[in-house]
């Protein structure tokens, strides 16, 4: 789907403040290192990970996405009261029901003519809450829309830890579990709206998507487990992100060489060597968080989006390209005119 009428209007991001290294993870499990004769460092030398940030305290998932809401609404200029539309991407939740969007709703004063609810689709999901929202907008139904993700790792690190530091353990549960210590906290938030409101914007294309459901078994968790088989996820995740690629190429009229910035999902490394191989992109233009921030889940392509602007890396006219891929497994990549 493409959009003719449709901006983002704010974006804000929230770092979690506690910093977490891989050296303090790795120190913790050095007992089952030894006696698995584990003697790589999976973390740092080739997820690339050397830290990952937590919540200080009892953080909810609806907390963080209020946090990073509160600011997407300020840096857009609009009162609450003006919302249509809220769609919370979060991986994270605070309960089964009622939904994590109900509680940011009533958290940050959404009238009672807006919708709200959740939508799950790991670490796609934001994407696919700017597409509905989008579609939206560009029907005329609403006016503004509010996407937020707030995304709480510290549960499943905690129960992690517990069961990998466990004497029993083996080195198969260790590697299926290891890709959890990679996640990181954070929030954000989008405010998109009808480009005739916010005039200078920059612009959502809009983007496609494609699936490969057949590989759903890759990577499953819960919220104080994660087990994935990282091998197949990257190789089957490239096969899907190349094919994802070229529809990309032919709906938005991609060419590698012309666009500005690549913001790609941070999973790790490898993952990202492997997308820059795969495309051709020049890495001057993929900026990267996971080294300090991790995989922060859906939360990731806002996050580096909001960063490159309070870097003033992004120009007006810039480019953008929004590369998500989620277990599942599904692919979605975009584009924004900055």
């Amino acid at each position: 789907m493409l959009f003719q009428h449709v901006a983002i209007a704010g974006l804000a991001h929230v770092d979690a403040p506690r910093r977490l290294s891989s050296d303090e993870i790795n120190a913790r499990l050095k007992p089952t290192l030894d006696r698995l004769n584990i003697k790589v460092d999976v973390l740092q030398d080739i997820a690339g990970i050397h830290a990952r940030r937590l919540w200080d305290g009892e953080v909810q998932a609806s907390d963080a996405a209020t946090l990073a809401g509160v600011k997407a609404l300020a840096d857009a200029g609009i009162e609450p009261s003006r919302v249509g539309l809220l769609v919370n991407t979060s991986v994270s939740r605070d309960f089964l029901e009622p939904s994590t969007a109900s509680i940011v709703s009533g958290n940050l004063g959404l009238g009672d003519e807006c919708q709200n609810f959740d939508v799950a689709n790991a670490c796609l999901a934001f994407l696919n809450g700017m597409d509905i929202a989008s579609r939206m907008i560009e029907r005329g139904e609403i006016e503004y829309a509010l996407v937020v993700d707030g995304e709480t790792a510290n549960l499943a690190y905690d129960k992690t830890m517990e069961r990998l530091m466990h004497p029993d353990v083996t080195e198969e549960q260790f590697r299926n579990e290891l890709a959890t210590l990679t996640l990181g906290c954070g929030a954000a938030a989008m405010v998109l709206a009808r480009a005739e409101l916010a005039p200078g914007a920059p612009r959502y294309r809009g983007g496609v998507t494609r699936a490969a459901t057949q590989w759903n078994g890759l990577c499953r968790g819960n919220l104080d487990q994660m087990v994935t088989d990282t091998r197949m996820l990257l190789i089957e995740g490239l096969k899907l992100a190349q094919k994802t690629f070229i529809a990309a190429k032919i709906a938005l009229g991609w060419v590698v060489e012309e666009m500005d910035e690549f913001v790609i999902h941070q999973v790790s490394k490898a993952h990202t060597a492997a997308f820059i191989k795969a495309f051709g992109i020049d890495p001057k233009k993929v900026m990267t968080i996971f080294g300090e921030h991790g995989n922060i889940g859906p939360a990731s392509v806002p996050i580096v989006l909001s960063k490159l602007r309070e870097m003033g890396r992004l120009k007006k006219g810039d480019r953008v390209a929004l590369l998500g891929i989620g277990s599942g497994l599904n692919c979605s990549m975009a584009e924004v005119v900055w």
